[in-house]
């Protein structure tokens, strides 16, 4: 059972800041704390000054794009431990079985950096692979046809949510959020953003040093507890 706490307790944190459909609660200014919180505001003025075509719509260093990129790893830590539970409970038919060049084409290769080669990918990774286009197609969803109560990927002057948006962004940021507001708020979602984020590039890092999967680094992690 402990997979499955597990598995439940990384979905509730995930969800709990509400990713994909925010509501629209007053939010708290940031403290005006000091220096690190001039670098973040420095960076994205200047950024703005030098592309405002861009920074128009929420690109480059700004808070819409961090919240975004953080909603996308939260989302990915949740997917990558339910592989490691289904792996682990061999739940992938043929799991192991490469795919048929012919039948797949060029788009089943993927590099092999030990043999300095290509080869085709595993039945489990495409699985995987497609499972994950899932969080790809919500962010083209959020940016072509975004619903009138949901966040959008790009801002939009024309948006319902548009003015919303534009004062959340002014109140977040920084090194670090105003750690007092608990529950559900932008400032959780920033946070629990942030730490998913730098835990995939922990996991990466850790994963590449020891050259394995990083469903392999996680079961590792936990205990050994999927598999």
């Amino acid at each position: 059972m402990a997979p499955l706490r597990t598995f439940a307790a990384l979905t509730l944190a995930a969800t709990s800041v509400s990713a994909f459909a925010p509501s629209t609660p007053a939010v708290v200014s940031r403290p005006a704390t000091a220096v690190s919180s001039q670098v973040f505001d420095d960076a994205v003025k200047d950024w703005g000054e030098e592309y405002p075509q861009f920074a128009e719509w929420g690109w480059g260093p700004s808070v819409q794009a961090e919240i975004w990129n953080g909603r996308h790893a939260m989302f990915g830590w949740v997917v990558m431990c339910a592989c490691a539970y289904h792996q682990g409970h061999s739940d992938f038919p043929d799991a192991d079985k490469m795919l048929n060049l012919k039948e797949w084409g060029t788009l089943a290769t993927i590099a092999d950096g030990l043999e300095k080669g290509k080869d085709t990918i595993s039945n489990e990774r495409a699985i995987i692979l497609i499972a994950n286009v899932h969080a790809f197609f919500v962010g083209i969803a959020a940016t072509i046809a975004p619903l009138p109560f949901s966040d959008t990927l790009l801002l939009d002057v024309n948006h319902p949510m548009y003015e919303w948006q534009v004062e959340r962004n002014s109140k977040l940021g920084g090194i670090m959020p105003d750690m007092k507001q608990v529950g559900i708020n932008p400032h959780a979602e920033l946070m629990n953003g942030r730490m998913a984020m730098m835990g995939i590039i922990t996991c990466l890092g850790y994963s590449f040093i020891k050259e394995q999967t990083m469903i392999d680094t996680i079961n590792e992690w936990l205990g050994g507890a999927y598999y």
